[in-house]
């Protein structure tokens, strides 16, 4: 289950997925998924395989969360197929095709996401979509 409190459970997650990747296994929906965004990211490679699954990555350590960082991407991916919020498809769409690049315009896009959910955090309160699709749009 992805939506676990246990950190080191979704970080296994990713490690047991892109293992049956490499080694050619059956995958289920949500680890092809996982195992897609992995394979995008050949800097995280060795970390998922091979790195301490329980490492914090701080900020102040100059060392970003690779597990957050494809986390966000997971997440953009769901907002897009399902459009929501409303017209987050559409500016992905848009942004991809100008890029040329649907993984650019996903990390241009997760800023903003990553940037929403901070803020909401910070506040303790939901999102505020109009912000986040703001942001999106201002994206060059």
């Amino acid at each position: 289950m992805i939506f676990s409190e246990d950190r080191n459970t979704l970080r296994r997650m990713y490690a047991d997925a892109w293992q049956k990747r490499l080694e050619g296994k059956p995958l289920l929906p949500l680890e092809d998924q996982i195992a897609a965004v992995i394979e995008l990211h050949p800097e995280y490679h060795e970390q998922i395989l091979d790195g301490d699954l329980d490492e914090d990555f701080s900020p102040e350590a100059g060392r970003s969360n690779p597990f957050l960082h494809m986390g966000l991407h997971l997440g953009l991916r769901e907002q897009v197929a399902t459009d929501r919020p409303q017209g987050i498809a559409t500016i992905f769409r848009t942004l991809a095709a100008k890029l040329g690049d649907p993984h650019d315009a996903e990390h241009r896009m997760i800023e903003c996401l990553a940037e929403a959910l901070w803020v909401a955090q910070r506040d303790s309160r939901p999102p505020d979509e109009a912000a986040y699709l703001e942001c999106l749009r201002k994206i060059r």
